[in-house]
């Protein structure tokens, strides 16, 4: 009977920590994380990631040093990126080392390109083991977890709300003085100012500044804390960006491209115009095997174009808004597949739209219903070609180590013309005896 009531104990927690996560992680935060450890520790991954990621950052790192290792790597590949960025920052160096080693190469690829930011951004000043408060947390609690995190050269406390992203400050000398029976929200103040990692340096300085502010938190797209940057951080940041001031105007700033010697910008640069003068050719030769048709029938001569630039508009706003989610830490190269499927499905509805509209006009220029199936079928094939394209080139370069700024617009001209071209010429030839 031991053993049964002890399995249904198990189902038991297994169903809430699945459907009421949030209670779950509220709960287990009343406790000791060795204590919650304990209740956990028999769970499969996939129910404890879940809590794991509405825990606060420090609690969650408190419970992966209890936990075994082979828990640990269980825990890993299950857990989001950016959740695991922010649980490694609250650990020591030889913890957050170890953490890694356990991850498979592709997952610690990824959480070392989010751990890394541009030199003169948020992310390089801020500090990111801040202890974090619930804002459902009564005052002697608040004070109890402020004793328990020690020495805190914070002057006010951030609040979290239940999906832990930032909702207020709370002064410590508020708090001391508040009544025991209120709630660390009943006397939060909102945050007026707040930056994500990639901000510049430039601007974190302006926010100084401006508002006069001891502390500067710092939350991911999410609006969840990842960081703040204190007074001694912002104080660096004002020191650093008058050194900068004083080395551009002598120009001696390494960020200076501008003035760079003419011998560099050509090494950088003709190896690209050299491989984007193949890709040309590459898409030429297309139209080369098309000759024929083109020779009998004209009229393909002169509306090639407009498939071509369609398809290659369409690729560069799939470029634009990958490229933008790779720069902001929107998503990675993991959500490869629906970033993908995304830009497939817009292509695809695009390119029947402004097919059936492409292929109105040629029809009433051409009086020919063959002219106008053609372009509009080789209108949407292109148009989904170049979706695909557009997401997957930079998601690719970025996967092999290639910076996507440099030569995503090179290799998806070529596939827009080639995709462009074929499926025009293509289904112009299969469908000759119609034009």
């Amino acid at each position: 009977m031991t053993g049964n009531a002890t399995v249904v104990q198990e189902a038991l927690n297994r169903r809430f920590l699945t459907d009421h996560s949030v209670l779950a992680a509220h709960q287990l935060e009343t406790m000791t994380p060795g204590e919650a450890a304990s209740q956990l520790i028999k769970l499969p991954a996939r129910v404890l990631v879940p809590v794991l990621e509405k825990l606060t950052p420090g609690f969650s790192a408190g419970l992966f040093a209890c936990f075994p290792e082979e828990k640990v790597k269980s825990i890993l590949p299950e857990m989001n990126p950016n959740h695991l960025v922010t649980l490694l920052g609250q650990v020591s160096k030889e913890l957050k080392d170890k953490y890694l080693s356990w991850a498979d190469k592709a997952l610690r690829r990824e959480l070392l390109e989010l751990m890394s930011y541009p030199e003169d951004s948020a992310g390089r000043l801020m500090d990111t083991k801040m202890g974090l408060f619930r804002e459902t947390m009564t005052v002697p609690q608040g004070l109890k977890r402020l004793r328990g995190l020690g020495r805190n050269s914070n002057r006010s406390l951030f609040l979290i709300d239940a999906e832990n992203k930032l909702c207020g400050r709370v002064s410590i000398q508020d708090m001391a003085l508040a009544d025991h029976d209120q709630l660390l929200k009943d006397i939060a103040e909102p945050v007026s100012v707040v930056v994500n990692p990639l901000t510049s340096r430039d601007e974190v300085v302006g926010l100084l500044e401006k508002h006069r502010i001891t502390s500067l938190p710092v939350t991911d797209l999410d609006g969840r804390m990842v960081g703040v940057i204190q007074y001694a951080g912002l104080v660096k940041a004002i020191e650093e960006e008058a050194t900068v001031d004083i080395q551009t105007m002598v120009g001696a700033s390494k960020d200076e491209r501008a003035l760079s010697k003419v011998s560099f910008a050509v090494s950088k640069r003709l190896p690209w115009l050299e491989i984007n003068l193949l890709t040309a050719f590459l898409a030429a030769s297309v139209v080369g095997i098309f000759e024929d048709t083109i020779s009998r029938n004209t009229a393909l001569a002169v509306l090639l174009p407009v498939v071509a630039g369609q398809s290659g508009n369409t690729g560069a706003q799939a470029l634009a808004v990958t490229m933008r989610g790779l720069a902001l830490r929107e998503i990675t190269i993991r959500q490869w597949f629906p970033v993908v499927m995304k830009e497939v499905c817009v292509g695809f509805i695009n390119g029947i739209a402004v097919a059936l509209t492409t292929a109105i006009g040629v029809y009433f220029w051409s009086r020919s219903l063959g002219l106008s199936l053609v372009i509009g079928v080789s209108m949407v094939l292109s148009m989904i070609a170049a979706g695909f394209a557009g997401a997957i080139v930079p998601m690719g370069l970025v996967k092999v180590g290639q910076d996507p700024a440099t030569s995503s617009s090179i290799i998806l001209t070529t596939v827009t013309d080639i995709a462009g071209f074929f499926s025009f010429l293509g289904i112009a030839t299969l469908l000759s005896s119609m034009l």
